[in-house]
């Protein structure tokens, strides 16, 4: 997609087998042997909480983390709770590079993320664990309901300004953005429009949280309507705000299955993301393999995100 940047020249991406087709199959053999730290058999992975790796990671995957951890360590989400601690996206990054972190949960690493590690001699792995699709939202009482990919560029690079020359009502579009570094400032300039193609936008619509995106999207006036982005967990399980509607892209909707089976066209992933030097027997990497295992992504499914899919 137009804007994409080649952070993964920077990054060991590691695509395990299957993956893309739903699921890793589990450990079997030596994999599955019980060794001090913990043990792993076919049906799952098991550790207790002094084994359990040093978690981070974005906002959006507090709830997916959560339940990682319960099923894992044996407990339920409640109990899990007190052992997961997530600092946003670009501080996970950063406590993973400096070795405060075993493994973290987030969207792609940014271009700023990516000339730390390097300062720091750190090589990424980036795994991809659950399917997402990023997805625009406005308020529910504007008439638009889809946008073409080349609209939402235009749009973003400033050349479309009025939601009439979209099919909608005669308003200014106010189009929001996201503090750098940010997991969906990230994700826009990664998937739809380039950081040399977006326009400036004034500081009072670049939104610090996302829950104050969506809130400030949902409100609509006679003078003007408003345009934002995010992912489609947060939006829908994490946030849900009745006076906002999510946007079709290039007459697909976003939805669990249109997102699993690739038909919505901007779709992307949260990640698991570890330093490439972590011990091939750590329980960081216990941890990911048991992710991807049928097992891992059934335990994301219920948490209501979209297992990996086409």
């Amino acid at each position: 997609m137009k804007g994409k940047k080649n952070w993964y020249l920077f990054v060991t991406a590691i695509l395990i087998a299957g993956m893309l087709t739903g699921c890793a199959k589990p450990a079997s053999g030596d994999q599955a042997a019980e060794d001090e730290s913990g043990q792993t058999d076919a049906t799952g992975l098991h550790l207790d909480v002094k084994d359990y790796p040093k978690i981070d990671g974005s906002t959006a995957t507090i709830p997916l983390s959560e339940a990682f951890g319960a099923a894992v360590m044996g407990m339920t989400v409640e109990e899990a709770r007190q052992y997961i601690v997530h600092n946003t996206t670009h501080n996970a990054y950063l406590n993973l590079i400096d070795g405060k972190a075993d493994i973290i949960f987030v969207t792609s690493p940014s271009e700023e993320e990516l000339e730390y590690a390097s300062q720091k001699g750190v090589e990424l792995t980036v795994v991809p664990i659950v399917s997402e699709g990023f997805v625009f939202l406005t308020s529910s009482d504007n008439p638009v309901k889809n946008l073409s990919f080349m609209q939402i560029i235009d749009i973003y690079s400033g050349e479309i300004t009025n939601w009439k020359d979209v099919g909608g009502e005669d308003k200014k579009i106010i189009a929001y953005q996201r503090q750098p570094n940010s997991g969906s400032q990230t994700g826009m300039l990664d998937l739809v429009i380039g950081p040399d193609e977006i326009m400036d936008a004034p500081q009072e619509k670049i939104i610090a949280e996302m829950g104050a995106l969506v809130d400030a999207v949902a409100v609509y006036t006679n003078e003007e309507d408003a345009i934002g982005y995010s992912y489609y967990y947060y939006v829908t399980d994490m946030w849900k705000n009745e006076k906002v509607k999510l946007m079709a892209v290039d007459g697909i909707y976003p939805d669990k299955k249109t997102i699993e089976d690739g038909s919505y066209p901007i779709r992307t992933a949260y990640y698991a993301v570890i330093r490439s030097d972590e011990p091939r027997d750590s329980n960081a990497r216990k941890l990911l393999d048991w992710i991807l295992s049928e097992e891992g992504q059934q335990i994301a499914e219920e948490a209501g995100y979209v297992k990996l899919g086409n």
